[in-house]
């Protein structure tokens, strides 16, 4: 899996920023027609993936009981990654749920509902002597690309030997287990899963958040009836248990944002 938290590029925030404006269907208009069209990339197990040819996991499974509830189908879409924001500005879809970390940066061109997941970043080794991010220093770090973590790492351990881009996790899991890197820095629910699917060697994963994120769905700006209805419902979901159900099924713990 990749780190939930993708990074959010300069060139990602220029395609934003000079995306063609067009009207975002309004809550009422998506009440009325009682069909939503929601976006996500169908490739980020367990968030959102395909067992198959079904289109499933956490945030698919969330968001078909959210617009359940509120008398709504969803009519899904699955995208690139890198166009899903694009696209809900260009008004091609009415809503996005595709593990997106809330940042300054995309706040200034999309409208955020409330995170239905809080993370966070964890380094992960089978060495001995390393405990902490301090321990860091002259070692070699393997991180996935197009993730938060490359950024993370290089500016906060300044003394760290290098840090090895791979083009998903499971490939900077593997460069530990064989030797190639002393450690890997990813997200915690990534890392938990990953280790359970492939219990090779004795890596472990330390408790130490080194930082937290927000995620969230997107809706486009100015849409703020559609993410109030949405919000209500999420706190609805927490209240009654249903969220609890769900994270355990596919996180394996609760991850909301108490």
């Amino acid at each position: 899996m990749r780190f939930v938290a993708r990074l959010f590029t300069l060139f990602s925030l220029t395609l934003l920023l000079n995306a063609p404006a067009a009207f975002a269907r309004s809550f009422e208009q998506i009440e009325k027609d009682k069909t939503i069209t929601v976006a996500t990339e169908g490739q980020f197990a367990p968030f959102n993936f395909f067992q198959g040819s079904k289109l499933t996991g956490f945030e698919v499974e969330l968001a078909d009981e959210i617009f359940r509830r509120l008398g709504i189908h969803v009519d899904w879409k699955v995208i690139n990654f890198e166009t899903l924001l694009t696209g809900l500005q260009q008004g091609r879809w009415d809503f996005v749920i595709a593990s997106h970390a809330i940042t300054p940066e995309r706040e200034k061109v999309v409208l955020f509902a409330s995170p239905h997941y809080c993370t966070g970043s964890v380094i992960i080794t089978s060495d001995p002597a390393i405990h902490g991010v301090a321990d860091l220093k002259d070692k070699t770090v393997a991180v996935a690309t197009g993730t938060t973590s490359y950024d993370w790492v290089k500016a906060n351990v300044p003394q760290v030997k290098d840090v090895k881009n791979f083009p998903q996790d499971p490939d900077a899991r593997a460069a530990v287990q064989t030797g190639r890197a002393d450690a890997w820095v990813t997200d915690r629910i990534t890392a938990t899963a990953s280790l359970k699917t492939n219990s090779q060697g004795d890596l472990k994963i330390l408790p130490a958040l080194l930082y937290r994120e927000r995620v969230a769905a997107v809706a486009a700006k100015g849409n703020e009836p559609l993410v109030d209805q949405w919000n209500k419902t999420l706190s609805a979901l927490v209240a009654d248990g249903t969220y609890d159900k769900l994270s355990r099924k596919w996180l394996g713990a609760d991850y909301a944002c108490h």
